[in-house]
């Protein structure tokens, strides 16, 4: 079992940022690596960045190229999420969610993830 946390979250205006982090803890040595979702009301759950937990591979939506940055402290378990340049369309719940086996399509996709994190609520006022 992996547990996540999120934090950091909350209400910014366009053109801010906010750093979100994830804490992982329980299995995290079979962690293989993790990633960011978020979801708007009323759409599906969609992938944002991820990277891998033992490399260097990071991996973003287009959307959010140049203005996101994902990095990982694998000595704190963590995960973060840079978001700069925000725009009130990445208004959203964001999840963190690590993968531990090799199922699913690594690493866009939500079958490729096995545990997730409760959410945190990220809004952008225009």
């Amino acid at each position: 079992q992996v547990q996540l946390v999120e934090s950091g979250g909350g209400l910014v205006q366009a053109g801010g940022s906010l750093r979100l982090s994830c804490a992982a803890s329980g299995r995290t040595f079979s962690t293989y690596g993790m990633g960011w979702f978020r979801q708007a009301p009323g759409k599906e759950r969609e992938f944002v960045a991820a990277t891998s937990w033992r490399g260097a591979s990071t991996y973003y939506e287009d959307s959010v190229k140049g203005r996101f940055t994902i990095s990982r402290d694998n000595a704190k378990n963590t995960v973060y999420l840079q978001m700069n340049s925000l725009k009130p369309e990445d208004t959203a719940v964001y999840y963190c969610a690590v993968r531990t086996s090799y199922g699913g399509n690594w690493p866009r996709s939500r079958d490729a993830y096995d545990y997730w994190g409760q959410g945190t609520q990220v809004t952008v006022s225009s």
